[in-house]
């Protein structure tokens, strides 16, 4: 019997981006075309599997539930990307003197 289990349906995946050694990297996609699965799966299957067997780090983790992740960085669209750089060098209220690009009051 294989250590990896059937797909379970419904979870709610995120993206994780990590470095293989090279043998790890080999294994891993050798055991997804054994298991007719994709990589990502057999990794998450290997977390819950190994870990579950870890007492110490069970005993650890139900003592701190909280999340270690990381937060995710979310990126937004600003609309000062749009205007210019001149534009946004000025400061409120004055206007740019057309000869030198400085503010007219300065």
């Amino acid at each position: 019997m294989s250590v990896i289990k059937p797909r379970v349906r419904g979870k709610h995946l995120v993206d994780h981006r990590t470095r293989l050694d090279q043998e790890n990297h080999e294994t891993l996609y050798a055991c997804a075309a054994f298991v007719d699965e994709e990589p990502d799966y057999i990794v998450n299957q290997l977390v819950e599997t190994v870990l579950a067997k870890d007492k110490e780090f069970a005993a650890w983790r139900a003592a701190h539930p909280q999340s270690y992740a990381p937060r995710r960085l979310v990126k937004t669209q600003h609309l000062s990307g749009r205007v210019s750089a001149r534009t946004r060098r000025q400061p409120s209220g004055s206007t740019p003197d057309r000869s030198t690009g400085t503010p007219a009051d300065a």
